[in-house]
Formats: structure tokens, sequence, C-alpha cells
């Protein structure tokens, strides 16, 4: 179970501890819902109460969430866990490891682990990378740290592309499902509107290391502007890149920053490229 205090401002007084908890912090009502259902879920200064209850400046009012867990336990993963506080953790994710449980990858995920390293806690994933992207993963370790982080988690990628491209750039190209595929996007005047930033680091053997940001958050929005372009990345079969070298797409989410949820203090974290990818501008 994760207690969290707030202390009631001045600016509140009188207010219902619902309109509290739902317009000053950001619980959904879903979040409401299940704190009703818990044993205790709301406390006013260590005592019981209801949501419709009025609170006052100066009084501490504790939420107690508990989660349900319901993915496989595995252990064997040992995903590198470079951030942890008591409501956020962000882990490494390696290539070749999918974030979610799927069909194909049913106990083998970043999902699986952390159910292994956190038995109490449902996995909240708060980035999603794609199974051979490298990289930061956030996630959250409870419903209010997911509210909160949704939306508010900066993200920096790496990316070795094909050919030269300019020092510095913006893709700006709607991106839609490409047409009898489930999988594959592409550049399209139906898609969403999808724009992404780009800085080239360094340029040698034929490739470029780009240092990417995403005004947007497409699925495979960095791989499909690339290819777009006419520089895919390394490695990126699926958008015509040059498997020669790298046997996996060149991306790595090797920044990320965000508030953390309760104390409110600013968290930035990185990840160095990895070799693979190093490899290909030697």
């Amino acid at each position: 179970m994760r207690s969290i205090d707030f202390e009631v401002m001045p600016s509140f007084d009188g207010i219902t501890a619902e309109k509290y908890l739902v317009g000053e912090k950001k619980f959904s009502r879903r979040m409401i819902t299940r704190l009703r259902q818990t044993e205790n879920g709301i406390l006013r200064n260590g005592e019981k109460i209801r949501t419709v209850d009025v609170l006052r400046a100066g009084d501490i009012l504790t939420v107690n969430m508990v989660d349900e867990k319901y993915l496989e336990e595995n252990g064997d993963l040992n995903i590198p866990i470079v951030y942890e506080d008591d409501d956020v953790v962000v882990f490494n994710k390696p290539f070749g490891v999918p974030v979610h449980p799927s069909i194909l990858h049913y106990n083998d995920t970043l999902g699986n682990y952390f159910a292994y390293l956190y038995k109490e806690l449902s996995f909240r994933p708060v980035n999603r990378l794609d199974r051979d992207t490298s990289g930061l993963c956030v996630a959250a370790k409870n419903s209010y740290a997911a509210a909160q982080l949704a939306n508010g988690v900066e993200k920096v990628y790496f990316a070795v592309v094909g050919g030269d491209v300019a020092d510095e750039g913006v893709i700006d190209a709607p991106i839609a499902r490409e047409s009898d595929t489930i999988i594959r996007r592409c550049v399209s005047e139906s898609g969403q509107r999808a724009v992404t930033r780009y800085k080239t680091l360094q340029r040698k053997n034929g490739v470029s290391l780009v240092r990417v940001t995403l005004e947007t958050g497409r699925t495979h929005q960095i791989r499909v502007h690339f290819s777009h372009i006419g520089n895919a990345l390394a490695g990126d079969e699926l958008y015509g890149g040059d498997c020669r070298e790298i046997s996996r797409h060149a991306l790595h989410c090797g920044e990320v920053s965000f508030v953390s949820p309760v104390t409110k203090q600013r968290v930035s974290v990185t990840a160095e490229i990895p070799q693979d990818m190093l490899a290909l501008l030697k």
C-alpha cells in the first residue's frame, strides 16, 4: 500500500475531500472510486472520512492506495534500474525486450520483470518503447503517480540513420496506419499531424548520429519520418534501413526528465548510447 499525505492549504478550506483530490491533486474519478472501496482509503488527521466530508485548513489528508497485480513474474531478465523513488522507477531497457506481454511474448517482457520486483503493484509504463528500441522506460508505481506523469515525461532519443542529414531540422508530416497492415505506418495526408525535431551530432561511414525530440507521439514516428526523408534508421528492416551492420533498428531513448509526483522535484535521468549503435560510427 502506498500512503500519501497532503496538507490542506487555507485556499481549500471548506471544500469536500472529493473536490480537493480531483480538482487540486488530479485524482481521476476511477481512482476516487477505488479509494472509497479501500479500507481506510481516505483519512483526515488519521480518521477515516467520506469523500463528501468537508476539509479545513491545516488538515492532513491521507490517501492509501492498494494495487491489483495481474502479470506473471519473471526475475531472469535482470533489466537495470537507473532511478527509483516511492512513486516512480526508470528502467534502462535493452533491445529485444518488449514492454508489454503479447501472444508471442507472454512472460519475457519488462512488465513481467516489474511484477517480479514489485509483487503487490500493477505495471503502469508511462512511456512505451518498441521491442527493439533500447533505453529509458518510466513506470509509475501507483495510479496517482501515473496520472501525474501522463504527458509529463520529456524524452530525448538518439538514432543512427543512413546517409548525411542536415545539421538540424524539423520533419512535419502526418502519419497514418498503412492499409492492410496492423504494424506498419506511413506518411499520409489522411493521418494525424506528427512533428519530429532533430540535431546531427556526428557523421561517419555513410551514417549520421542524430539527437531527436518529439512534439507528438505517433506510433513509429521517428522511424517513419526518417524513412520518409530518405534516411531510414540503420537496421530498420520494416522501413527500408540498411541491416548489414546491425540486427535491430538503431534507436535509443537516452534522456528522460519529469517532475516527481509527490516531492515535486525535477528528475533527469540519462542512459549511454549502446555499443551496437556506436559501432556503426567507428
